[in-house]
């Protein structure tokens, strides 16, 4: 049995037209060059000529985007836009041994001065828990907890629950520091950076821990360094 191919025919606007519906059924076959090019041509000015309220309404759209986008970054906190960015470009970050104490964290990209490194994530509880868990904590051998002070009643703890935050070491010539701001009425506590960090450089921040009789070592080895953590 031979099968034919179905002749094609032509419509008005130079497009051949295929009797069984379907292109891909009827196999392959040459357009003519001046049936291609009449078609292209009848494609480019339909893409060249948009509807006339398209062109009314464009640039008074555009310039309405532009003065609601001056207006927003003018009017919100600097901060609540630098967290926002850094939720979405997030700092490539290590954690590795470290020669101040047993852990600690690493840059592996460049960060300029005063920009979000990370934030310190873990569970908000008062200060009541946070006494019971201290307790806990020791009593398990933890040896140290990850508790940061955000208020007079609020306090994260990042023992269990944390990320990479928890492994920035103290130093008493750091090249970050700790900041609260408030996003969406809730206190977060985020790292910036001092300085000009370099990429395998160590992140870290003074811990300001409040003055105690029982005084924690302070291993930093930097040039100023207190000799205690508290």
């Amino acid at each position: 049995t031979s099968f034919s191919t179905p002749k094609k025919k032509k419509r008005d606007d130079g497009m051949r037209e295929h009797v069984t519906g379907c292109a891909r059924s009827e196999g392959y076959y040459k357009i003519d060059k001046k049936d291609k090019l009449k078609y292209l041509n009848n494609s480019r000015a339909f893409a060249e000529e948009p509807p006339a309220d398209t062109q009314v309404r464009a640039c008074p759209r555009r310039s309405e985007q532009r003065r609601l986008l001056s207006s927003f970054t003018g009017s919100c906190d600097s901060d609540l836009l630098k967290f926002n960015q850094l939720k979405f470009r997030k700092k490539k970050l290590k954690f590795c041994k470290s020669h101040i104490h047993d852990w600690g964290l690493f840059a592996m990209e460049p960060i300029a001065a005063d920009e979000m490194v990370i934030e310190y994530v873990g569970q908000n509880i008062r200060q009541v828990i946070a006494d019971m868990r201290e307790k806990r904590y020791e009593d398990e051998g933890i040896g140290s907890s990850y508790m940061f002070r955000v208020d007079h009643d609020t306090i994260i703890d990042a023992t269990k629950c944390g990320n990479f935050a928890r492994f920035i070491n103290h130093s008493c010539n750091p090249n970050c520091y700790a900041k609260v701001i408030t996003v969406e009425s809730q206190k977060k506590i985020v790292i910036y950076s001092k300085q000009h960090i370099n990429v395998n450089e160590e992140i870290t921040y003074d811990y300001k821990f409040p003055i105690e009789d029982v005084k924690i070592p302070c291993l930093c080895g930097s040039e100023n360094c207190r000799g205690t953590l508290n």
